[in-house]
């Protein structure tokens, strides 16, 4: 059994904010289960290629933006998943901060970080 708390884990600075991957692959589960700020007033273009992702919204909002600029709100209670490898904007609102819980498949190793860049999508 695995048991612990986030003030157990070191977060990662991502980029656009913070994540404490509270599983990862050494867990050997099979997924990660992160928790996630994503900072206001920030855009993200993000693409992962080598996992699925959905993340639950606990607190805040903001958007998911597709590449044809369809434009989904996220709010508290709101899920999405990335279940086609989609390559998207994450917007956090300018007003606050955005939480999520996400959960990634397969397992990540813990330690990624983005390399956001204006010419392109970030990927793990």
């Amino acid at each position: 059994m695995i048991v612990r708390s986030i003030s157990d884990v070191v977060p990662v600075e991502w980029g656009n904010g913070t994540s404490h991957r509270l599983l990862t692959e050494a867990d050997g589960m099979g997924f990660t289960v992160c928790e996630t700020l994503v900072r206001k007033g920030t855009s993200s273009a993000l693409q992962y290629r080598r996992h699925l992702e959905a993340c639950y919204c606990t607190a805040g909002s903001g958007e998911v933006v597709t590449t044809d600029g369809t434009r989904f709100k996220i709010t508290e209670g709101t899920i999405y998943a990335l279940n086609e490898n989609d390559a998207h904007h994450l917007v956090a609102s300018d007003y606050e901060d955005l939480r999520l819980i996400s959960v990634f498949s397969p397992a990540l190793r813990g330690d990624e970080k983005h390399t956001l860049s204006p010419d392109g999508f970030s990927q793990y």
